[in-house]
């Protein structure tokens, strides 16, 4: 594999003054990289057949002196990694001639990053939080492995491209929807932030890079298919038991870290003698005050009695939220919904066909539901077209039409 080297000056970004740089572009294993001279000159004064500036140019002996340093310095970088006995590509010999050979690895750095979080679970970190962090670490290893041919990258050689590519790859090779990858990214970024403070880079890359969420649709149950999953006469124990974590989710707006935590302590008798839901949110840790409906407390009344093993101090024999989702998937099939219900979608139920489309200010409902801001609860809500219908008569009627 040979090591090409040559210089060209980059006429495409010419200077108010008229300038250019003049770049070192190598080559190795089929890959090309271009390294900055500092040398800058007008694009008159640049000799393209020798890859010199031209003689008679101001300090020109001065200038090609210091491409040859620039020479000499990167062929001296390639023979030193080839007599180590390992394999290398550009980035190294780049990392190398710069200085940053001994630059902590992304990996490294996003493994410290995972031991924080590992070391805090319980205090402002979740478990799934950790979980979704090792996934990304995990899709960031295999993009090193399998696009660059490496098991680390030095976190200061990141830039524009690096990210790009790994962007490319998870849509590629994962198939992922955007706001995935976005998510991914988040993650990356936060290590990229961490490096920062940590003093092992200046600047993060993602200050060029952008990437964008776009608006997921949020689906939820009508009024009258909430209806058929309450009424529908269930044999099996295992999905009557779903069932009713579900119903019980559409009736209070609380996501399934909130209910797989729900204990007696949790149950309230408030000022107006109604039993009461307060918790602080998993997420958010908000306090979530949530008046209870009488279904919602037939539903509760209903294990009141179960094993105590199996319920393990909760108030709801709640399994994992994997389980859950698979078996709504039956449930759903049992009840002719031709929806992917899922356990957040109860919470998208409760913001839309339980509350908001009954008259409920929105207001309120982002007060049930804990959230910190009034755009988090526009995402999940939807006024839907009979709640249109209503409101419109009910104006017709005041305006005497």
């Amino acid at each position: 594999m040979r090591f090409y080297l040559c210089f060209a000056l980059r006429k495409e970004r010419i200077r108010k003054d008229g300038t250019c740089t003049v770049f070192a572009r190598f080559t190795y294993n089929k890959r090309r990289l271009e390294l900055s001279t500092s040398v800058i000159i007008k694009p008159d004064q640049w000799d393209e057949v020798r890859q010199l500036v031209k003689e008679d140019a101001e300090n020109a002996h001065s200038l090609n002196n210091r491409l040859k340093k620039v020479d000499t310095a990167l062929h001296d970088t390639y023979n030193r990694l080839v007599s180590l006995g390992k394999d290398f590509n550009v980035d190294d010999i780049k990392n190398e001639y710069q200085g940053n050979r001994n630059s902590k690895g992304v990996l490294e750095t996003f493994d410290y990053y995972l031991k924080t979080i590992e070391n805090n679970i319980g205090h402002g970190y979740a478990y799934r939080t950790l979980k979704h962090y090792r996934v990304s670490r995990k899709k960031l290893a295999e993009f090193l492995k399998t696009q660059l041919r490496k098991k680390d990258h030095p976190i200061s050689a990141i830039e524009y491209n690096f990210l790009n590519q790994f962007d490319m790859f998870l849509k590629a090779e994962y198939g992922v929807h955007q706001n995935t990858a976005w998510n991914y990214h988040k993650h990356l970024k936060r290590v990229m932030n961490l490096a920062i403070s940590m003093g092992y880079i200046q600047k993060s890359p993602y200050s060029k890079f952008k990437t964008k969420l776009e608006q997921a649709k949020r689906d939820f149950l009508t009024k009258n298919e909430l209806y058929l999953l309450e009424s529908k006469e269930i044999e099996l124990d295992r999905l009557a038991i779903v069932r009713d974590i579900f119903v019980f989710a559409c009736y209070t707006g609380l996501a399934y870290s909130d209910i797989s935590k729900l204990s007696k302590e949790h149950i309230q008798v408030r000022n107006d003698d109604n039993k009461w839901i307060i918790i602080n949110r998993t997420k958010t840790k908000s306090q979530c005050s949530i008046p209870l409906f009488p279904n919602a407390i037939e539903i509760i009344n209903r294990y009141t009695r179960y094993p105590e093993p199996l319920l393990k101090g909760r108030i709801l024999p709640v399994a994992s939220n994997q389980k859950l989702n698979s078996y709504l998937k039956e449930l759903a099939t049992i009840c002719n919904i031709n929806k992917n219900l899922t356990m957040h979608m109860a919470r998208h139920t409760f913001a839309t066909t339980v509350t908001l489309s009954n008259g409920v200010p929105i207001e309120t409902v982002s007060k049930i539901l804990g959230h910190k801001s009034l755009k988090i609860t526009q995402i999940y809500a939807r006024v839907l077209e009979n709640k249109i219908s209503e409101d419109m008569m009910l104006l017709q009627r005041k305006l005497g039409m």
